[in-house]
């Protein structure tokens, strides 16, 4: 059974080198300008094109989610915004949820993104009580992929031509952790 107060609270989870805390208004531009860049929209499937006040009322109703978890990736130095990254889609029937994750160009390769990724894992495996958190990459996206490879992620299949950008087909990948000693969770 899930605990689903654990989505409700929205949590600060801090790392080595970052933090993630709940997505607000404040983090709004940064996000805003992270949507126009064209190699995030790739990276992230984003077709459509968002106005600076959609994001503003979207990153200020995340408090308000109780069935999802919004957070944004913040330099745990500077705060600067890196990211953001949320569970979705949560299953509690099944105890699985989505996770996606989307970092600003000057954030990637760096090691944000594992990081990220395992404190958010850790806190949906211990105290959502998650036992699965899938994703969707794009098979052309091999960085995220080894990412997610590192972070416990296993490839469990391929959506083929699933993804349409500039005229060329690409495929899908669903890849999944899962609470269980093999899973990598280090």
């Amino acid at each position: 059974m899930i605990e689903r107060q654990a989505l409700a609270t929205k949590p600060t989870l801090t790392g080595e080198r970052l933090r993630l805390v709940p997505l607000t208004a404040s983090h709004a531009d940064a996000m805003y300008a992270s949507t126009t860049d064209p190699e995030t929209r790739r990276l992230t499937g984003t077709h459509r094109t968002f106005t600076p006040a959609q994001i503003t009322a979207w990153c200020a109703s995340r408090a308000e989610q109780t069935d999802r978890l919004d957070l944004a990736v913040e330099d745990l130095t500077s705060g600067a915004f890196l990211g953001e990254l949320a569970l979705t889609e949560v299953d509690p029937d099944n105890e699985s949820a989505a996770l996606r994750i989307s970092l600003i160009p000057r954030a990637r390769g760096r090691g944000a993104g594992p990081e990220a990724i395992r404190l958010l894992l850790d806190y949906a495996f211990d105290q959502v009580r998650l036992h699965r958190v899938w994703l969707e990459v794009f098979a052309f996206n091999d960085r995220a992929r080894r990412a997610y490879e590192r972070c416990g992620f296993q490839v469990e299949g391929r959506l083929r031509h699933a993804f349409l950008w500039a005229g060329e087909r690409h495929d899908t990948l669903v890849m999944a952790a899962l609470n269980e000693p093999p899973a990598g969770r280090g």
